[in-house]
């Protein structure tokens, strides 16, 4: 199977086209993917009412299918043999990219299995979005939504609290204020970024310690997308080297290098700049 990477949009091969929708702002749709969508005999969406409303904006009349997580399996077959029969198809989820955290993946796995033509419109991505603004690391694990069952929340929690990288999570609005002490029991110390509404008029990002996270006191609505930073390391303060610490420096200072006594000191909690400083200060005084 191959991508198809022809660069002229008049000469769209049949096939399964993922085609990435906006998140929120309709400027982000590109050319190429309103060009596909015009050019499908059918296009797949999780509800049709919310991509009649996108299609319209573009004047995009296709066929819509309803393909959701309830009945992507019931739906295959029909799928598949449309495409074999030379239909040009997209999928399309509510917003973003589709299949992450969305139904697809069986559909794509069919197409490679039976060899049918597989290509993508890429763009806008809640995932990318979120991480790109986050300002936490760029190596990150993407999760999707929590589980209802608090013992498999439970256990994932715990395994995902030993990443040192950012974990990326999405969630109901509705439901954070009551995961607020499970992320708290599992990510203390690290920072957490909440992002809402992305590329919409009413953006926000919130960013804050994970240990002071509060309650949102109004009513918040649709989906977030939660960053979790990557463990953050507390340096030690460095302790002040006592009249015991000097006593040893003093007693080596004739017998061995600067580098030596620095060595001397390497379980303690003194740093090695304070530790040179107090040898170069009784070498000048011999």
């Amino acid at each position: 199977m191959s991508l198809n990477n022809k660069s002229d949009n008049n000469k769209i091969k049949n096939g399964l086209y993922i085609v990435s929708t906006p998140i929120g702002n309709l400027g982000d749709i590109s050319e190429r993917a309103i060009n596909i969508l015009r050019q499908s005999d059918y296009i797949l969406c999780e509800d049709t009412r919310v991509s009649k409303n996108l299609l319209k904006k573009f004047g995009i009349d296709t066929k819509l299918i309803s393909y959701h997580k309830f009945n992507e399996k019931k739906k295959l077959n029909e799928i598949t043999d449309l495409l074999n029969s030379g239909s040009l198809i997209s999928l399309i989820s509510d917003a973003g990219t589709p299949t992450i955290s969305d139904p697809g993946k069986i559909l794509i796995s069919e197409c490679f299995k039976k060899n049918i033509h597989l290509s993508l419109a890429p763009g806008p991505s809640a995932v990318s979005s979120a991480i790109s603004v986050s300002g936490f690391s760029d190596k990150f694990y993407f999760y999707g939504f929590l589980p209802e069952k608090k013992k498999i929340l439970d256990d994932d929690l715990q395994v995902l609290s030993k990443l040192n990288c950012s974990i990326i999570f999405f969630i109901s609005a509705k439901k954070f204020n009551k995961n607020i002490p499970i992320f708290q029991k599992y990510f203390s110390g690290r920072k957490i970024l909440i992002c809402r509404e992305m590329t919409k008029i009413y953006e926000e990002f919130i960013r804050e310690e994970v240990d002071q996270l509060k309650t949102f006191e109004q009513n918040l609505k649709g989906e977030l997308t939660l960053v979790i930073s990557e463990i953050v390391k507390i340096k030690k303060s460095s302790q002040k080297l006592n009249e015991s610490d000097k006593d040893i420096i003093k007693k080596t200072i004739d017998k061995l290098s600067v580098k030596e006594i620095i060595k001397l000191f390497n379980n303690h909690d003194v740093s090695k700049k304070e530790i040179y400083n107090y040898c170069i200060k009784l070498k000048n005084e011999i």
